[in-house]
Order: structure tokens, then sequence, then C-alpha cells
């Protein structure tokens, strides 16, 4: 399939706190992708990392005080939605993601009529490989948590690439609850919820030092088996 023309069409947005080390980086390589509609959102950050993105010329959202991972893409999804995108990608800040590998995850959207698609580093047996095992080993046991609150199978659920259509971010942000990093899981449970189609694509990896250091643990786990059960009651 032909590269993506309509990157017009397409709004990133990428949460952000503290991280003035490779916010600059991961936005350039952004838009060296030819991507020039980029959302960050920074939560509450106490570096530089505002001021950097301002410095970049893109869109920046910012909380007063830290909200959490969930806050932050609820905000960053309603801000994109005011330009009425056909695709809105959230993307990490940390320099994991291969910026080439949004067009995996957008193409079954514009092409295929999906409505979510996520970006899965466990789908491909060599970058399986290459993520280290207590990363492994944490993903299958949110993974299998997921399934338990949602009742839906995916390789990845805490992966932070993702692609919604404009009409499923809509209906996933009106029913967003999470603050912190069980959004990831809440997103799999509202697709499931509400009979989005949707689909994983695999993707690639870049484990750094820094980018190991940071996300989800298995503290953050049991948190996150916590929130959602609340969130189950609810």
């Amino acid at each position: 399939m032909e590269n993506i023309k309509e990157k017009d069409d397409i709004f990133i947005v990428v949460p952000a706190y503290n991280e003035e080390k490779m916010i600059r980086n991961t936005l350039k390589k952004l838009k060296d992708e030819g991507y020039s509609n980029i959302i960050v959102v920074d939560d509450g950050s106490k570096d530089n990392t505002y001021k950097i993105a301002r410095e970049e010329g893109v869109i920046v959202c910012r909380h007063v005080i830290n909200r959490g991972l969930g806050g932050a893409l609820g905000t960053g999804i309603k801000c994109a939605l005011e330009y009425d995108p056909k695709v809105i990608v959230t993307f990490d800040a940390d320099g994991q993601h291969d910026p080439k590998d949004i067009e995996k995850v957008v193409k079954p959207i514009l092409y295929e009529n999906y409505d979510v698609v996520i970006g899965s580093r466990l789908m491909d047996k060599d970058e399986l490989k290459n993520m280290p095992l207590v990363k492994r080993i944490g993903n299958w046991g949110l993974n299998f948590l997921t399934y338990l609150i949602g009742g839906h199978i995916v390789t990845d659920s805490q992966s932070g690439l993702r692609a919604f259509s404009n009409r499923a971010a809509k209906i996933i942000l009106s029913n967003l609850k999470s603050n912190k990093y069980e959004v990831s899981s809440e997103f799999i449970v509202l697709i499931k919820r509400n009979n989005l189609k949707f689909k994983e694509v695999p993707i690639k990896t870049i484990y750094t030092d820094y980018s190991m250091s940071r996300g989800t643990n298995v503290i953050t786990g049991f948190k996150i088996f916590i929130k959602l059960i609340i969130h189950k009651l609810m």
C-alpha cells in the first residue's frame, strides 16, 4: 500500500511528564516524517518540557498539576477533536516508538474502516526477543488482567502507539474515567463495550536505558488492577 498522503488529517497526541531529555528529539523525528499537527500535553512537568515543546512550534496543552497518563491523553484527544481530524494517534514522548510505524496504525482506519488500531510490540517474534524479560512478563500479566476485566484478548494492552478514528475518539472520550496508567487497559475495555472495529498491528520498539526507566512496573501494575476493578464496579 502506498504511503499516506493525507497527513494533514492526522493529529498526533504526545503526553509528556518531565521529558526534557527526549521531547525535542521525539518532536523533530515526527516532523521529519511529515507530521505537522502535533499536540504535546505537558502534564504538570517540573522541568523544561513545556518550554522545549513551545520552541518546537507544536500545539501545547499544559496541566498545572500532574494528573497522570489518562488525564494527559484525555486532554490531548479532546484538543485534537476540536480540529476535526480523520485520525488521532497517541505517541509516547520517551523515544521508544519509531515515527515510521504511525502509518501502520493509521492505514487500517483510513483505508479499511477500522475504528481503533493498536501498535503491538509483542506480535513480531524478532521484536519480542528484543523486549527485556521483565517487560514481557509485566505486559503479559496486564494483558491477562485487561482480559479479565474487559473480555478482550489483545497482545499488547499497554502500548502507547494507538490510532483512533474521529468517531471512536469521541465515543471513548465521552466514557473515559481513568487518570493514571490504567487508561491503556480502559481503552481496551471501552473498545469492546462499544463494539468498535479493532485490530493490532506489529510495531518495533526502541529500547534505551531512558525508555526502560519509564512506563509501568510491578507496583504500577497492581495499581492498574485495583483501578480497573473500581471502574468495573462503578
